[in-house]
């Protein structure tokens, strides 16, 4: 599955919903990636399907994440 890292370390992943056979696929951050909000944070998204909204959305929490 694709992932990026940095220093070693896993940021975000991709797990397919047609590999997997599920309903949606997954876009999921480790506790690495640089995206805390206060005290609650999402960090994995349910991906049914990538528009152009979605694709920006996706690239700024990457950005964020590898920030």
């Amino acid at each position: 599955m694709p992932a990026y890292s940095r220093d070693g370390s896993v940021l975000c992943f991709f797990q397919s919903s047609w590999k997997f056979k599920t309903r949606y696929s997954t876009l999921g951050f480790s506790d690495e990636a640089n995206l805390d909000d206060g005290r609650i944070w999402p960090t994995a998204f349910a991906l049914k399907e990538v528009t152009d909204a979605e694709e920006a959305r996706i690239v700024a929490l990457i950005r964020k994440a590898v920030s």
